[in-house]
């Protein structure tokens, strides 16, 4: 019986494994082509998990010799056609829209720390300083709003703006109510 944990097989395996290599490399560089930018750009979690299981599924097709290269291809292709269809559906759909991605969650309100939003994304406030210290604020009193993104990333709205995030076109869908705000 032979070693499965050799570090070399044969000169077959090695093409074969090239071969394999090349025929992912041109259906992924199609699929990101054909999906859009939206697939390589900034992230939300269901975008991830998908990246994530297409690298997973060409990494299967090239070195697992039980999974034929076709097969990985085809399983590639069709998480490709199943998130092109769900981001379509859920720009049509609210619904679709909410189950799929996450809500953008506000942080900071007028230099007030939101707690309980802060629990709930797991963000700590060292990890809420940087965000305002990258912004060059020093103060979170200059800050009208953090933004906890849907893809993950934190905005810093400035301090100018009036009123509440639902006030504004910007931050309509930011959820803000975990903690009661409060009238200004």
């Amino acid at each position: 019986m032979k070693d499965p944990q050799t570090w070399f097989d044969s000169w077959d395996r090695i093409g074969a494994v090239m071969v394999a290599a090349l025929a992912a490399y041109i259906a992924i560089v199609l699929v990101v082509r054909i999906s859009g930018q939206r697939t390589t750009a900034n992230l939300n979690s269901f975008d991830w998990l998908i990246t994530v299981t297409i690298g997973s599924l060409a990494s299967s097709g090239i070195l697992l010799r039980d999974v034929a290269v076709i097969d990985a291809l085809v399983a590639i292709i069709t998480l490709a056609v199943c998130q092109y269809a769900i981001t379509w559906a859920a720009r049509s759909s609210d619904r679709i829209a909410a189950t799929v991605k996450a809500e953008p969650l506000l942080l900071l309100h007028r230099g007030r720390v939101l707690e309980e939003n802060l629990d709930r994304a797991r963000i700590s406030i060292a990890e809420l300083r940087a965000v305002l210290r990258n912004e060059g604020i020093a103060d979170p009193e200059d800050a009208a709003w953090v933004v906890l993104e849907s893809n993950g990333r934190m905005s810093v709205i400035g301090g100018a703006t009036k009123g509440f995030p639902e006030d504004h076109w910007a931050t309509r869908d930011v959820r803000t109510r975990a903690v009661q705000i409060g009238q200004e």
